[in-house]
C-alpha cells in the first residue's frame, strides 16, 4: 500500500516480493517515534519503516543496520548498512527510510527497484 497514503504511529507487515512470509515492521510517522528511532536498542525483530524521512544517522546506535531509502510508493531506490556513529546523505527521492539489523534486508532479498507493499 503506497502512494499518497496517509502513515500513522503502529506496526503492520512488510511484504518483499519473493521473501516467503512478511516481515513484522514498527511505522513511525510522528516526530518523537521517527527521532528516537532504533536509538538506545540492543536490536529489532523485523525492521522500522520512519515516514516521511530522507536520510538518517547511526550516531548512539549499539548496532550496525540495514537502510532501504523508499519513494512515494515503496519503491526500493537504494540500500546501505550503516555502522554505528555515521551519517548518511539526503536522498532526494526518498520519502520513506526503511531500517533492520545489518543482514537482514539480504535476507529479504531487498534491494533496489522492487515496490514494497505493508498491510
Amino acid at each position: 500500500m503506497g502512494g499518497r497514503r496517509q502513515w500513522h504511529n503502529g506496526t503492520g507487515t512488510l511484504r518483499v516480493a519473493g521473501h516467503k512470509s512478511g516481515v513484522p515492521v514498527e511505522i513511525a510517522a510522528s516526530y518523537g517515534p521517527r527521532r528516537r528511532g532504533l536509538l538506545g536498542r540492543d536490536g529489532i525483530e523485523g525492521a522500522i519503516l520512519l515516514t516521511p524521512c530522507n536520510s538518517v544517522h547511526t550516531f548512539r546506535m549499539r548496532f550496525p543496520i540495514d537502510v532501504a531509502y523508499l519513494d512515494r510508493e515503496l519503491r526500493v531506490l537504494d540500500v546501505h548498512t550503516m555502522k554505528p556513529g555515521r551519517l548518511g546523505m539526503p536522498r532526494l527521492r526518498a520519502r520513506h527510510v526503511l531500517e533492520a539489523e545489518a543482514g537482514a534486508m539480504a535476507e529479504w532479498g531487498l534491494r533496489p527497484g522492487p515496490q514494497l507493499t505493508i498491510t
